[in-house]
C-alpha cells in the first residue's frame, strides 16, 4: 500500500547481489509510477527510467532539454512505487564534474539504485541518432570520478555510458570503456552496438557488468535476452517499449472514437477496471478506511 516498504539501501544491496550472481537482469522502462508497479507484478528484475521517455512525457525531444530537478522528481515518484531497484538515465550529469556530483547525490536521495552518466557533448541527443558528438577521454573520466566520489551509499551503482561507437568506431569504444572502469565505473553501457560480437567483445574487455540497450527502431538489432546473456551481458533495458506500446494503443483508440463514435470495439484491448484496482491494491487501503473500498468491482 502507498509506497514500497523496501528501503533504497536494501534495493541497492540487492542489485549488487544480483549482478554478482552472474544472472542477466531485465529492466523494462517505466513511463510512470503505475507502469513501474506493473513491471514488478510481472516478475522483472528492475525498472529503468529513461531520459528519452521523460523528455517525451513532457512533449520534448531527447536533446538535453530536461533538468536535474525534473529527472530527480520523476525518479523519486517511480522508485518509491516498487520494491525493484531503479536505474536512471542521468544524461551527461547536467554540467561539469561538480554538477555531476550534485546530480549523483540528488538521485541518491530520490531512492534510485543506480544511474548512468554518458560521454556525449552537452547538450546531448538520443544515442541512436546520427550526428552525436562525444567529449574527450579526459573529460569523460572526470565525470565518472566525480560521480563515484560523490555517492554516499557505496552500493549505489555508478554506470558509465559511452557513445563513442557511433562516432569513432568500436575499437575506440572498447578503449573508452576500459578508461571509464579505471575511473571508477561499476558497470558499462556501450551505446549503439552493431551486433552480438561487439557486445561480447566489450564484456570481455572490462571486468564489470555490461548493459545492452534493446530500444526499438535504433542502431542495434533486437536480440533476444538469451542471445545477450550468452554474449556476457548483465543487464538488458527496454527503455521506451512500454511508452511506445501505450501510445500506439492510445492512437488506435482515438482513431476508433473518430471512426465509430465509441470505444465499444476496443474494450477487449483495454486493461479492465478490476485489474487496475488490483494493481493499485485498493483493498489494502480498507485497513485504514472502510469507506474507501466498500464495493464489488465487476469483472465482466
Amino acid at each position: 500500500m502507498l509506497y514500497s516498504a523496501t528501503t533504497a539501501a536494501d534495493k541497492r544491496a540487492r542489485l549488487r547481489e544480483r549482478l554478482a550472481s552472474g544472472d542477466t537482469l531485465l529492466f523494462p522502462g517505466a513511463f510512470n509510477p503505475l507502469s513501474a508497479r506493473l513491471i514488478q507484478d510481472k516478475g522483472f528484475d528492475g525498472v529503468y527510467i529513461s531520459g528519452a521517455v521523460l523528455s517525451a512525457d513532457l512533449g520534448l525531444p531527447d536533446i538535453g532539454l530536461t533538468t536535474l530537478t525534473e529527472v530527480a522528481g520523476r525518479s523519486q515518484q517511480i522508485a518509491r512505487m516498487t520494491d525493484l531497484p531503479a536505474l536512471v538515465d542521468a544524461d551527461t550529469g547536467f554540467g561539469e564534474p561538480m554538477n555531476v556530483a550534485r546530480t549523483v547525490q540528488a538521485l541518491e536521495d530520490a531512492g534510485v539504485a543506480g544511474l548512468h552518466i554518458e560521454d556525449q557533448v552537452n547538450p546531448k541527443r538520443c544515442g541512436h541518432l546520427d550526428g552525436k558528438q562525444v567529449v574527450d577521454t579526459g573529460t569523460a573520466v572526470k565525470r565518472i570520478r566525480a560521480a563515484a566520489d560523490a555517492r554516499r551509499d557505496p552500493n549505489l551503482l555508478i554506470m558509465a555510458r559511452t557513445d563513442v561507437r557511433g562516432v569513432d568506431g568500436f575499437d575506440a569504444a572498447a578503449d573508452r570503456a576500459r578508461a571509464l572502469v579505471d575511473a571508477g565505473a561499476d558497470a558499462i553501457f556501450p551505446e549503439a552496438m552493431r551486433d552480438l560480437a561487439e557486445f561480447e567483445a566489450i564484456a570481455s574487455a572490462v571486468d564489470v557488468p555490461v548493459l545492452a540497450n534493446m530500444t526499438e527502431f535504433g542502431k542495434s538489432e533486437l536480440f533476444t535476452t538469451e542471445q545477450l546473456a550468452d554474449a556476457g551481458v548483465a543487464i538488458v533495458i527496454f527503455p521506451v517499449s512500454l511508452l511506445r506500446l501505450a501510445m500506439g494503443a492510445a492512437e488506435r483508440g482515438l482513431e476508433t472514437i473518430r471512426r465509430e463514435g465509441s470505444l465499444t470495439s476496443e474494450l477487449g484491448n483495454m486493461q479492465h477496471r478490476a485489474r487496475l484496482y488490483e494493481l493499485l491494491d485498493y483493498e489494502a487501503y480498507n485497513h485504514f478506511d472502510t469507506g474507501i473500498f466498500n464495493f464489488t468491482v465487476r469483472t465482466d
